[in-house]
């Protein structure tokens, strides 16, 4: 005999994402505008800085309008084959913007390490002063990014890019002042090196992160040991085993799992109440949004094909 329980708490992801949505889009169009300035300003210049900035901008700008398009497919309903909605379509949007940001580091990469050999002529004040507008749009894009709910994979992944991109105009920056106070023209793809270090650091920690959620790992912060030694300690549990641990999407883990109980709980009735103190157990201890527990007689698993620890 078999009892299955579900916790059915649910995330209410409308007013966040709606609010993520209004950032996003504000974000997106401050950083355009910027970035169709920044461009002209590089040609000009003869800047890979300048040019480098604004090749993660474009990749900032294409982080956030995916962003966009992700939170607002995760608020579509759990409807036919879709039982969970679309709300994993933000880690993938996570996993491309970390993608992203590997393939533009690449590119700026080879060309900073050209022009480290062959250094080019370089205008330092169109430089100094594009860094300068650059450093004010990205802190202000960041301010409303951080504003928005950055648990959200999707969220942080466009704050990381925005965040490296204001490193860079940092770097570009000093970059600028160097060249009009000495003249040393390769402390431009010097200063591009260093945005490359950072997006590197930035895709490496979104591609991990959604690679957690994709490959269904357990959550970082869950001790699956632990969890299960709590459930163990629940009167009249014996076993738990095929016990699951995922993440859904940002902020949404789930657990399920197979407890073996004394066989009478199912005679006089107590398999109930040891479902609400199960249920108890893990909001006491462990942040689990969604649970499905199979509750099974000693010896059920003898015949359960596929059962493991």
């Amino acid at each position: 005999m078999a009892s299955v329980a579900h916790s059915h708490d649910r995330h209410g992801h409308g007013p966040t994402y709606a609010a993520d949505r209004r950032y996003l889009t504000a974000a997106l169009v401050l950083l355009l505008a910027f970035l169709l300035a920044e461009v002209v300003v590089a040609v000009l210049s003869g800047s890979l800085a300048l040019l480098s900035d604004a090749g993660h901008m474009l990749a900032d700008v294409g982080a956030i309008a995916l962003a966009l398009v992700a939170a607002r497919l995760a608020l579509r309903p759990a409807t036919g084959t879709w039982t969970f909605g679309m709300q994993r379509v933000e880690i993938l949007s996570a996993a491309v913007n970390g993608v992203t940001l590997l393939v533009v580091s690449v590119i700026v990469a080879v060309e900073a390490v050209r022009r480290l050999v062959h250094p080019p002529d370089v205008a330092g004040w169109p430089i100094v002063l594009t860094a300068l507008a650059g450093c004010l749009v990205n802190v202000v894009v960041a301010w409303m990014l951080a504003r928005a709910d950055r648990r959200s994979l999707n969220v942080e992944g466009a704050y990381q890019h925005v965040l490296t991109d204001l490193y860079g105009f940092i770097g570009t920056l000093v970059a600028g002042v160097v060249v009009i106070a000495t003249g040393w023209t390769r402390a431009d793809p010097i200063a591009s090196l260093v945005v490359v270090a950072l997006m590197l650091y930035a895709a490496w920690g979104l591609l991990r992160d959604s690679g957690r959620v994709l490959l269904e790992a357990a959550p970082a912060d869950t001790d699956v040991a632990a969890m299960r030694a709590h459930l163990l300690e629940v009167a009249h549990v014996r076993e738990v085993h095929d016990l699951h641990v995922w993440t859904v999407t940002s902020s949404l883990p789930a657990l399920s799992a197979h407890v073996v109980v004394d066989e009478g709980c199912f005679a006089d009735g107590h398999a109930p109440q040891i479902l609400d103190e199960i249920q108890r157990c893990l909001a006491g201890h462990f942040d689990v949004e969604h649970s499905t527990f199979q509750l099974e007689p000693p010896g059920h698993a003898d015949h359960e094909a596929g059962a493991h620890v």
